[in-house]
């Protein structure tokens, strides 16, 4: 695999933690087809960096939550493989997903509905339907949350739903490894991002509390989070699989 020019696949690359993934895996000299859902100008400025990088990118619009439109999705993907002069894909990091904070008494069946779609039931058929191009001796990361393992006030659906993530990763190494496949999650902890609204990066009292409770004493920023994604999938951690590795700079320790 070393010897071939690799082509990662990576959900949300257009913003985030994402973007930041999309970045890593460029200056390793790997390509990327990432996805956005809506921002086609931040997009656009993605492939741009990964040019200037020396590597190659595509960006394809998908909403993660909508099944129906993932055969039509796959056949995009096989064309850009074709642009990059290849057949299958190395890697795939499901990244995107959506936040919420409905209080427990107030959450609906709509709202769990769409949290489901894009959080959990996206990421497992998407999964299902790019394995067949996906390499053997490839990589599958999946991003959970610090929340599966501490709580915090009003995340009952979301983190819930991301342990199901936790879960469904561990199933998916044994599933996979006859094929030599490996399967990870990467948990983050609080992260500087536009992710629920900005939160953590934007209001100053969130920002303090998330420091004080944080074992390096600061929230955590893309690129605390990128980098390690590119480093799980590359062979020197080609003998881990199914575990869940949070990157949270020791919150709630």
């Amino acid at each position: 695999m070393n010897n071939e020019k690799r082509i990662a696949i990576v959900t949300g690359g257009s913003r985030g933690l994402g973007r930041s993934t999309v970045l890593a895996l460029a200056a390793r000299g790997i390509d990327s087809i990432f996805t956005y859902n809506s921002a086609v100008d931040e997009a656009n400025k993605v492939v741009a960096a990964v040019e200037a990088a020396g590597a190659r990118a595509i960006a394809l619009q998908l909403d993660t939550g909508s099944v129906g439109s993932f055969d039509a999705f796959v056949g995009e993907v096989r064309r850009a493989m074709t642009s990059l002069g290849a057949e299958r894909f190395d890697y795939l990091v499901n990244n995107a997903g959506m936040s919420d904070h409905t209080k427990f008494a107030e959450l609906t069946e709509a709202v769990l509905d769409r949290i489901y779609a894009v959080n959990f039931k996206g990421v497992v058929f998407l999964t299902q339907k790019l394995l067949p191009i996906l390499k053997d001796g490839g990589r599958i990361i999946n991003i959970s949350t610090g929340l599966t393992r501490f709580t915090t006030p009003d995340t009952i659906p979301y983190a819930s739903l991301k342990g199901a993530i936790d879960v469904f990763t561990l199933y998916m190494a044994k599933e996979l490894g006859r094929r030599g496949i490996t399967v990870n999650t990467v948990a983050p902890g609080a992260i500087q991002t536009d992710f629920s609204g900005g939160t953590v990066r934007d209001n100053p009292a969130v920002n303090k509390h998330v420091a004080s409770l944080t074992a390096l004493g600061r929230p955590g920023v893309p690129d605390d989070i990128g980098p390690l994604v590119a480093s799980l999938l590359s062979e020197d951690a080609r003998w881990v699989t199914g575990q869940r590795i949070e990157a949270s700079g020791g919150m709630n320790l």
